[in-house]
């Protein structure tokens, strides 16, 4: 009998994107049993939903972040008895109609809890939204990675990732309180403390839009920062880094992130650009700021 598998699907305000996403879910050639989808945007995508009769559509009134609509969605994932979860962002497509089967094939055939397809730019193949990090540097070329073929307990959640249900008994769901920017890295911690299988495949990807702008280089080749496009995202990106430096004691990353940023905006004589960091993350480092949206200072 075929494992049963269910969709933890997240979007606000993409009913264009979400109208593809939802078609080519439907197309894989391996069924999905269930779409559980969190809708948290200013205008209801039901209508988009109702186009399909295994969505199950939650409509929620409150803007839960990324980070709340995974945890929600996967929570509704969980509870219709699906064996396995895939997560999405509405902006994210499956790249080929083999994408899930692919990754059901090889998480089987490895002995994964959860297995991540590799997250390419829209209309660049050829180019990782995301980077790695190989021998140090980082790369968002597909061909440097792809030939490693399987790159154990790393890879890029939530967008692709699918994870057998009983993986959110042992680690929990996602982290509601970090909103968006930070989420998918507490999740990967926590699956790395846990001691769970999981890895990159290369022989499968899906599209996501890219952040290659974000990735600002200080020292040379080995040593950047992430500095976000817009103020809401960088706050929450600061703010969460320092948070999960300091819940999971990482001293390399403290030290990667104040040398970082102090030569990144010392630089470019930003000093407004300095002051919100520290705000932001130190807030984090505290442990303080977190609450409803409306709540947020920032």
């Amino acid at each position: 009998m075929t494992a049963r598998i269910a969709v933890a699907a997240v979007t606000f305000d993409r009913p264009k994107e979400l109208a593809v996403l939802l078609e080519s879910i439907n197309a894989q050639s391996t069924a999905v049993d269930s779409i559980c989808l969190v809708d948290s945007g200013t205008a209801p995508a039901r209508e988009v939903a109702e186009r399909h009769p295994n969505v199950d559509y939650v409509r929620s009134e409150a803007n839960l972040g990324g980070a709340g609509g995974f945890a929600l969605a996967a929570l509704k994932a969980v509870a219709s008895g699906a064996r396995w979860i895939w997560m999405m962002d509405d902006d994210a497509v499956p790249g080929d109609p083999e994408c899930l089967a692919t990754l059901v094939r090889e998480a089987e055939a490895r002995g994964l809890e959860a297995v991540v397809p590799l997250v390419t730019a829209p209309g660049q193949p050829d180019r990782l939204s995301f980077f790695f990090r190989l021998d140090g540097k980082v790369t968002h070329e597909r061909a440097d990675v792809e030939k490693l073929g399987f790159l154990p307990d790393d890879g890029h959640f939530f967008n692709g990732a699918l994870i057998r249900s009983d993986v959110f008994f042992k680690v929990g769901l996602p982290d509601m309180r970090l909103f968006i920017r930070g989420d998918e890295v507490d999740f990967t911690l926590r699956l790395r403390q846990a001691g769970i299988r999981f890895g990159t495949v290369t022989t499968t990807a899906i599209t996501h839009p890219h952040a290659f702008t974000e990735t600002q280089h200080v020292f040379g080749a080995r040593w950047h920062v992430i500095v976000p496009e817009s103020a809401f995202k960088r706050y929450y990106y600061y703010r969460n880094r320092g948070y999960l430096i300091r819940r999971y004691f990482r001293v390399r990353s403290f030290v990667a992130d104040v040398g970082g940023y102090l030569g990144y905006f010392l630089q470019r004589r930003d000093l407004p650009g300095l002051l919100a960091w520290a705000r932001a993350f130190s807030t984090g480092l505290r442990g303080r700021g977190f609450g409803p949206l409306e709540d947020q200072k920032f």
